[in-house]
């Protein structure tokens, strides 16, 4: 959603208060694209903000993007995403597969 939205909504990171009284339970739960998915800010968006900024968030294959995650999980995002601008230019046009947003 923070790529797709172009940073207007952000995902947190991941924080817990643990009870010292008690067990924890925690479920994971994860939704991800195919991963073939070229990921990037919705047009729409970008559109309604020309005035206020620019793409944020670079254009990257969703699988290209979890190979990196899996060697610097527990880092900072930033770090993730100048990484994948670096190989932006590297994902094919003829792949490309927006997946629609509604924000209404």
């Amino acid at each position: 959603m923070q790529v797709i939205t172009n940073g207007k909504y952000k995902s947190v990171e991941h924080r817990v208060i643990a009870q010292t009284d008690g067990a924890r339970m925690s479920i994971a739960s994860f939704y991800n694209p195919g991963s073939d998915a070229v990921i990037y800010p919705a047009p729409a968006l970008l559109e309604k903000e020309v005035d206020e900024k620019k793409q944020v968030y670079p254009k990257f294959v969703f699988e290209d993007y979890m190979k990196l995650y899996a060697g610097l999980k527990f880092q900072a995002k930033e770090p993730r995403f100048e990484a994948m601008r670096a190989m932006e230019t590297t994902v094919p046009i003829a792949t490309v597969k927006f997946y629609s947003l509604s924000l209404t």
